[in-house]
């Protein structure tokens, strides 16, 4: 008998998932923009933005929600982010407007419909919160984050070194 339970959700994330979520961010960010970034500059951002002391700093920070999608198994498999008053100069005239960022998943989980869910869920969340305005950011030259927030219904709306795309 097939088990009815989904194969992963989503929920809030919480202080004891900050090293598995600083897991997943040094390996995804490593795999993505390891290779145009120096070593050492890679290694210290790493250190400023992976780290399980900076994960807990988010956790806590107001202005941002951080999910988490977990296996079966109450594994962290993939983390998003909410970010409440971001803002890029391009951006100004749009009010309303609420950031995600770092969708990442655990290279094992790609492929099977956790990026997406984070995403739904996250958008979800913007809408209860009053935000009619979606935007975030991702570099040019990472197609396959570009691809898929393609699927989920962003367009691309300005072009510099990042792309930003609204939905």
């Amino acid at each position: 008998m097939a088990s009815s339970q989904p194969p992963f959700t989503v929920r809030l994330a919480l202080k004891s998932d900050a090293a598995t979520i600083a897991e997943i961010g040094v390996h995804v960010f490593t795999i993505s923009f390891g290779h145009a970034i120096d070593p050492q500059s890679l290694a210290t951002y790493l250190k400023n933005e992976y780290s399980t002391e900076a994960i807990e700093n988010d956790i806590d920070d107001l202005s941002r929600t951080l999910l988490v999608s977990v296996d079966q198994n109450g594994q962290v498999i993939g983390f998003g982010y909410l970010t409440r008053g971001s803002d890029d100069p391009c951006l100004a005239h749009v009010s309303q407007k609420a950031e995600l960022q770092r969708i990442y998943v655990n290279s094992s989980a790609q492929g099977k419909g956790v990026g997406s869910l984070l995403a739904k869920s996250l958008e979800s969340l913007a809408r209860e919160q009053g935000f009619t305005n979606l935007w975030l950011g991702v570099w040019e030259e990472n197609t396959s984050a570009i691809r898929a927030y393609e699927r989920w219904g962003y367009q691309i709306r300005f072009d510099h070194a990042e792309e930003l795309m609204t939905k």
